[in-house]
């Protein structure tokens, strides 16, 4: 019956690691029951091809193994010391251990849960102290990410691939083809947003994953634009938002409707018994955030802002001009 790889590669690991001196492939082969095996049922040479490729498979795993004359025989020998196969003390306070525990209960999606729960484990093994009962053991963290494009998106933005994606603008009936260069990923004010280079208007861009539609493709090639040294993806969402802005918008706002919007407000004002009157931010992106609300909303200025939420509005309702 054959065996399994894994477990042919976890026996020649542990031969390795667990030798004084350099074992050469025939003691290896004789203490290996997979190569045994090979041998018997093969030749000579299955068995060296066998060992040869899995000797390459642990170096790229990471396993350090020398070549050493053996002392027996004299024939080249093969052990893996273990001072070279050591990862340094891992040193964690309370407070650090603390964070790590606590953002490894942040990701509530299974694939990223069991890798998280893994880490932590073999933190554990290694003398991390994680107190289950501390205080910070209270907290239950969530950012949910529940649209299909984040994990495409955010594979893409680790290996640096180009994506394609249909979009739809708040306020636009249809979605557009986007081609995007993938930056980050970041969740803001419960929703996750993409930053990244848009290749068709040639600039930085943000788009909400919620407003993705079909699937996330990926593009063969690499980046044309360049990518920052650090991406606030918070930042871009602010900026398009109007956060900051300089310049201000006046509207009208019914009351206990749309409490983002009120949350934003440089000043308020009642008008009547049904509306309030609100100074906003106004920046790019400030129209699509306003038609969102509907009739709740009415754009008292500037002119273009007021224009612009009016196209909006016709464009969802199939006004057209």
């Amino acid at each position: 019956m054959a065996i399994a790889k894994a477990e042919r590669l976890m026996n020649l690991a542990l031969c390795l690691m667990n030798t004084r001196r350099p074992l050469s492939k025939k003691e290896l082969r004789e203490s290996i029951e997979a190569y045994r095996e090979a041998w018997h049922q093969g030749s000579e040479d299955a068995f060296n091809r066998m060992f040869e490729r899995d000797k390459d498979d642990l170096r790229e795993l990471g396993l350090v193994i020398d070549v050493d004359e053996n002392a027996l025989d004299g024939e080249i020998g093969y052990l893996a010391r273990r001072d070279r196969n050591r990862l340094p003390e891992i040193s964690l306070d309370a407070e650090e251990a603390a964070a790590l525990s606590l953002a490894a209960r942040v990701w509530q999606q299974a694939k990223m849960s069991g890798a998280a729960s893994g880490a932590l484990q073999k933190l554990r093994a290694a003398g991390v102290p994680f107190a289950e009962d501390s205080e910070h053991s209270a907290l239950e963290p969530r950012i949910p990410a529940r649209e299909a494009a984040f994990e495409p998106l955010l594979v893409a933005a680790r290996d640096r691939r180009p994506v394609t994606f249909e979009y739809r603008k708040a306020g636009a009936a249809v979605a557009e083809q986007r081609a995007v260069e993938p930056w980050a990923l970041e969740c803001w004010r419960g929703h996750w947003y993409l930053a990244g280079w848009d290749r068709d208007r040639a600039s930085a861009r943000v788009f909400r994953l919620s407003r993705i539609t079909g699937k996330v493709r990926s593009k063969a090639g690499g980046f044309t634009g360049t990518v920052p040294e650090h991406v606030d993806v918070r930042a871009y969402v602010a900026r398009f938002a109007g956060e900051g802005a300089t310049s201000t918008a006046t509207v009208r706002l019914r009351r206990g409707a749309a409490f983002p919007l009120s949350a934003r407000a440089l000043a308020t004002r009642p008008v009547d018994d049904q509306w309030d009157e609100l100074e906003i931010p106004y920046g790019h992106g400030l129209g699509a955030d306003l038609a969102e609300f509907g009739p709740d909303v009415l754009v008292i200025g500037p002119d273009d802002l007021r224009a612009d939420v009016i196209d909006r509005l016709r464009a969802v309702a199939g006004l057209g001009e």
